[in-house]
């Protein structure tokens, strides 16, 4: 005998047929698989999608300060580099908020270091200086200048200051040690230094030309009737200039002049160095203007 297997019950006929009804919790769970299958559909994209790259870091115009610069030259240069109305730079610099020396009174002159500097959309006559400051700082007291000039007896700001004579006296980078031997014997001995220089500051001109009247001027940068150093620099010294200054060779001159390019002449007798004048100006008189 074959036993059937069971039968599940048919329902009678013309009996209407059920749908499967889904309860709330299957709604639930079809809705939570769908949105799985949504995000995922959405999310495979966007993780094959590269990230945009970067922009370019901003290329900065380069600011170049030459050594021997004067203050009112560097306040120019930078107004036009950082495009703001002239005079705003040096507004700034004579606000007294830079970071200078005691000595210096508030008046950058001599710290705003020859270098070239960067110069970006954001930066501001006041980050621009306070990077040349800072700038003076690190390089006036690296490899032991800072040392140097207390072998000497001055101060950090005397030796920048006779530094700035310096680069602004000598002809050739060779000739910076003796004008600074020139400078450190005449203050020993107490003579006035007698720079055509310091005149020529204090006067707000350059010019190789100084006359009888001129050496006789009342103002304190002129260093032909005045004993000792100007009250400031006369420009901003380089580091060359700074190491002649802390340390120049020895000598006995007290006396010198640029006869003419290449020819600058020293000497400590005061008669030799008449000749040599006579000559510079013979020289002066001959050569095209």
């Amino acid at each position: 005998m074959v036993n059937e297997s069971p039968q599940s019950p048919q329902p009678p006929q013309g009996a209407p047929r059920r749908r499967p009804r889904m309860t709330r919790r299957g709604w639930l769970a079809l809705g939570a698989g769908l949105l799985v299958v949504v995000a995922a559909a959405v999310l495979v994209p966007l993780l094959l999608k590269e990230p945009p790259a970067p922009p370019p870091p901003e290329k900065p115009t380069m600011l170049l300060i030459p050594e021997g610069w004067r203050a009112g030259q560097v306040y120019d240069a930078a107004d036009r580099a950082l495009k703001v109305p002239p005079g705003t730079t040096r507004q700034i610099a004579e606000s007294g908020k830079l970071k200078l020396p005691a000595d210096a009174q508030g008046n950058p002159e001599g710290f705003l270091f020859p270098a070239t500097y960067p110069v970006y959309k954001k930066t501001t006559p006041r980050g621009l200086l306070d990077y040349m400051v800072r700038t003076a700082h690190e390089r006036f007291r690296a490899d032991g200048l800072g040392a140097g000039t207390q072998r000497n007896g001055v101060s950090l700001y005397q030796t920048v200051t006779i530094a700035s004579i310096v680069q602004a006296e000598a002809d050739t980078p060779e000739d910076m040690g003796k004008v600074a031997r020139v400078v450190h014997n005449r203050l020993a001995q107490g003579m006035a230094l007698q720079m055509d220089s310091t005149l020529n500051y204090g006067l707000g001109r350059s010019t190789l030309d100084t006359s009888h009247a001129d050496t006789r001027m009342d103002n304190p940068y002129n260093t032909y009737n005045r004993q000792g150093l100007p009250p400031t620099p006369i420009a901003n010294p380089g580091e060359q200039a700074m190491r002649a200054a802390v340390a120049p060779p020895p000598g006995d001159w007290l006396y010198f002049v640029t006869v003419q390019p290449g020819d600058t002449r020293f000497t400590a007798d005061y008669q030799e160095h008449q000749r040599n004048v006579r000559e510079f100006n013979e020289y002066r008189a001959s050569a095209p203007n």
